[in-house]
């Protein structure tokens, strides 16, 4: 059973049409949970598990888009792993069930959109910093086996920082075992757009190099956010690098199953980051498709 949006040369609008502000609450608060929380995805069309590994907020990327606010942290410095699996198979019984509908968060999500597609490790920061990534893979690779739908993928939602650790490099290796999916972030072109963007002290070329290293061992997701900044789109030239970027993972032997072009959802961290329109995404979709060859989907 396959989750995934269809290939499209325009802008993915059937289910934003239909409900949009179901895919506005992203919140990582779910009743008493800390670290799992459903959501409506707009690009996993349909319902993800997600699993927040950074509940203090930290991460090692400080970009201009992210919805976390970072100005306060909370008290929570580690991840209790009977906690997490406690909510974890306390949730995914609800999603089995239908109880989660009920829900006052998810009453109003549309019948097409009420089904499981995924369980995703996202949350307020990078989750393969978590020192025992590969163990909490493990574990909820499990709960995944025994409670959930066949269907139900594993999705690691990644700046790919880290994938030169040992322990991340065990928990793709888990994820490639247990239907995974690894959603590896790529949004500039240039070292200068990298660093003006992504706000971080690590090396644009270690994020190109792990992701190529991944992406040479199974075939991934490429996940790219494009903006306004200061009301001026990403002029052409940083395309075009972007671009070249795409390519070069592919004549290093990567596999790219399919590049997800989207924008800003939710308000961000900084008041000069605005959307683009769907025509620009969908113009910024086309280059990509033309220039690399590559299934590309544009979300709004």
């Amino acid at each position: 059973m396959n989750h995934s949006p269809n290939s499209t040369d325009a802008v993915n609008t059937d289910t934003n049409d239909m409900q949009p502000s179901v895919f506005l609450r992203h919140d990582r608060q779910f009743e008493e949970n800390r670290f799992v929380y459903p959501v409506v995805s707009r690009r996993s069309r349909g319902l993800s598990i997600g699993v927040n590994l950074n509940p203090d907020r930290v991460c090692n990327f400080d970009c201009v888009y992210c919805q976390v606010d970072r100005r306060s942290e909370s008290e929570t410095r580690f991840v209790d792993m009977d906690q997490l699996l406690s909510e974890m198979e306390s949730v995914l019984n609800q999603v089995v069930s239908g109880d989660i509908f009920h829900s006052k968060r998810l009453r109003d999500t549309p019948p097409i959109l009420r089904r499981l597609n995924d369980i995703a490790f996202s949350g307020d920061g990078e989750p393969t910093t978590f020192v025992n990534f590969d163990e909490i893979i493990e574990r909820v690779a499990e709960l995944r086996r025994k409670i959930a739908p066949a269907g139900c993928r594993m999705v690691l939602i990644t700046n790919a920082s880290m994938f030169h650790r040992e322990s991340a490099q065990r928990g793709l290796r888990m994820l490639d075992q247990n239907n995974g999916q690894i959603w590896a972030k790529l949004d500039a072109g240039t070292n200068e757009y990298y660093e003006l963007i992504e706000r971080t002290k690590i090396p644009f070329q270690q994020i190109l190099d792990n992701i190529t290293s991944a992406a040479q061992q199974r075939a991934i997701v490429i996940q790219s956010l494009f903006m306004n900044l200061s009301g001026k789109p990403p002029v052409d030239d940083e395309v075009d690098a972007y671009c070249r970027r795409l390519n070069d993972v592919v004549t290093e032997g990567g596999q790219v199953e399919y590049v997800q072009i989207y924008t800003v959802a939710r308000p961000p961290a900084e008041s000069f980051v605005s959307p683009l329109s769907s025509d620009q995404l969908n113009a910024i979709a086309a280059r990509v498709r033309q220039s690399c060859g590559l299934d590309v989907r544009a979300f709004a």
